[in-house]
């Protein structure tokens, strides 16, 4: 299987960008890329157009994912850190969730994203939290 990352995911329940900031000033953080709902998805509700929906931030050699999170995933004790894994190769991808799922909980099935990839959530039979970008070719 092509896992090319496997990266922490904060989902900051609106405040994502306090803690950029945050963890700007307290531990050097530099952001690489930012992504607002409103860029993404110019009809999402005027509330969201301006929270984040993805930033990749660099600490050190690191890299942490941040999000606002969404009115359909709001954040809460024991969901707000998940795991990202990014995947190359569809049918890998699909394969593994899939064997991830088993015992688990499927939060969202693997749909074609808005940035070109598949996308996919669940909980495994463990309680943590997996994020899938699945690259199509």
């Amino acid at each position: 299987m092509a896992i090319r990352t496997a990266v922490p995911y904060l989902t900051l329940d609106g405040k994502a960008q306090e803690a950029i900031q945050f963890y700007e000033r307290a531990l050097g953080a530099k952001v690489e890329s930012l992504q607002r709902f409103g860029d993404v998805m110019p009809s999402c509700p005027d509330a969201m157009k301006n929270q984040v929906m993805h930033a990749v931030v660099r600490l050190g050699d690191a890299t942490i994912f941040l999000s606002d999170g969404s009115p359909q995933n709001k954040a809460i004790a024991g969901n707000q850190v998940q795991v990202a894994l990014d995947i190359q190769g569809e049918s890998q991808g699909r394969e593994a969730f899939e064997a991830l799922s088993e015992g688990g909980t499927v939060h969202q099935p693997m749909i074609d994203a808005p940035w070109g990839a598949l996308f996919g959530a669940l909980q495994d039979r463990y309680g943590i939290a997996w994020m899938f970008n699945v690259s199509k070719s």
